[in-house]
């Protein structure tokens, strides 16, 4: 019966982790089908290999996780938060499948995951930061230069410039910058950001 418990666990924790978390925050279909067919298949495969009496279930399991993690990542271009929501998938697939332990622990670790998901990737942590890649109409050499144009073009506190590709014939200069926005002032009367009532 506790293997049936951590199976509806597991089940409620994808949901939440993909219907709750993932999607309304990035919108990305096909990685919600990703998401939910690696957990559930991690799950059943798993749970088949755990039963084993050769006691090599879960280490069976563990090395699925790395082998099906290898094949995703090499498949196509993830980023950073969609490799965590991934990897949260497979772990919540791998603790589902756990009849070794107490179906209390198992399912305090899974809401584990999805509480630090919820946190991690939460909009207003470090809301003010960004990360793009540029391409200038100059070619600059001087790092202190560099730092200074792209802080006038961005509006913005620059904490790290990583120069990509400097084409001086061109003279274009490739950049991987991140930043910090300046916070929007707030109004006198409303206390509400300067630009909030803007919205169309």
């Amino acid at each position: 019966m506790s293997q049936l418990v951590l199976f509806a666990i597991d089940l409620c924790a994808v949901v939440v982790l993909v219907f709750g978390l993932y999607f309304p925050r990035h919108r990305r279909r096909d990685l919600v089908v990703s998401y939910l067919g690696v957990n559930i298949g991690v799950l059943a495969v798993a749970s088949a290999l755990s039963a084993s009496d050769t006691g090599a279930g879960l280490g069976l399991g563990l090395a699925l996780f790395g082998v099906l993690s290898i094949i995703r990542l090499r498949s196509t271009e993830l980023d950073q938060h969609e490799v965590a929501y991934y990897f949260s998938a497979l772990a919540l697939g791998i603790l589902g499948a756990l009849s070794t332990t107490s179906a209390w622990l198992s399912g305090g670790l899974m809401a584990l995951i999805v509480v630090v998901m919820f946190l991690g990737d939460h909009r207003r942590l470090f809301r003010h930061y960004r990360h793009q890649i540029l391409v200038l109409d100059s070619a600059i050499t001087d790092h202190g230069v560099l730092v200074a144009h792209l802080e006038r073009l961005l509006d913005a506190r620059v904490h790290a410039v990583t120069v990509q590709r400097l084409d001086l014939v061109n003279e274009t200069t490739m950049v991987d910058v991140r930043y910090a926005l300046a916070p929007a002032p707030l109004t006198a009367e409303s206390g509400t950001p300067a630009h909030a009532g803007a919205r169309g």
